[in-house]
């Protein structure tokens, strides 16, 4: 069940005994950032850029949780690490041009297929612009 992975997956990021992100993921997302490459991000993924990238931007859709929005909690993590939460649609992406990092709710939001890949799709269009 894609939403029960996706809440065990929030709950092992969000925890506040989770101190780290995965070496190997911590590694590409250093490694793309030094090197100045744009960096898409979509789902619970944005949650992981403030681990690395200082003072980034992200979203991760509302800060208001509610039925259209249960992992909305996602956002205070993403304060917590010293990253910079922007409140969007689901059908939108944010596009934090200083660190070169996009970033899109997608299934963080409760809502009809056609409107997660409309906000995807945003997302890759703004990593090629940043390319």
């Amino acid at each position: 069940n894609a939403k029960l992975h996706l809440t065990l997956g929030l709950e092992a990021v969000v925890s506040t005994q989770s101190t780290g992100v995965d070496e190997g993921v911590a590694s590409v997302l250093k490694d793309f950032h030094g090197a100045s490459k744009p960096i898409g991000l979509c789902c619970i993924a944005p949650v992981l850029a403030p681990k690395v990238i200082n003072g980034v931007e992200v979203t991760v859709g509302s800060e208001e949780e509610g039925p259209r929005w249960p992992y909305a909690g996602a956002a205070g993590a993403v304060k917590a690490m010293g990253g910079k939460h922007v409140a969007t649609d689901v059908n939108q992406a944010h596009v934090d041009t200083e660190n070169k990092v996009v970033t899109t709710a997608a299934f963080m939001c409760e809502t009809s297929l056609h409107e997660i890949h409309d906000g995807v799709g945003l997302m890759v269009q703004e990593v090629l612009k940043l390319a």
